[in-house]
């Protein structure tokens, strides 16, 4: 097994386990996880620090506003909000690759990565 299917395998465990989500969309979860390229192999690029505000703002204008082509407001900070609730504010790893893939859902954003 490739590191990237290991890391996908990760993500799907941490979805499922810890989340406890029931459905997983993984073709969408290959597709971002493609898009982050080789930061889903260090460790500390792989995670996302929800308490670091200057991260938050990077996810908002990096993420959110140039990739999946949202307007700069109060909903985009709900939304990050959102993921973060779900995903757990006290869960220490909130993997990039699964935190992307809940805000595209949450924005309804999923057709930016269809083929």
């Amino acid at each position: 097994m490739s590191k990237f299917d290991e890391a996908i395998e990760l993500y799907k465990s941490e979805m499922t386990g810890k989340i406890g989500m029931k459905s997983i969309d993984e073709a969408l979860l290959i597709k971002i996880t493609k898009g982050l390229g080789p930061s889903i192999y260090k460790k500390d690029a792989a995670k996302v620090s929800s308490s670091d505000k200057t991260e938050m703002q990077r996810v908002k204008d990096n993420f959110l506003i140039k990739k999946l082509g949202l307007e700069e407001g109060p909903k985009l900070d709900k939304g990050i909000d959102a993921v973060i609730e779900k995903i757990g504010r006290s869960n220490r790893n909130k993997y990039r690759a699964i935190f992307y893939y809940l805000l595209v859902k949450h924005f309804r954003k999923s057709a930016l990565y269809a083929d």
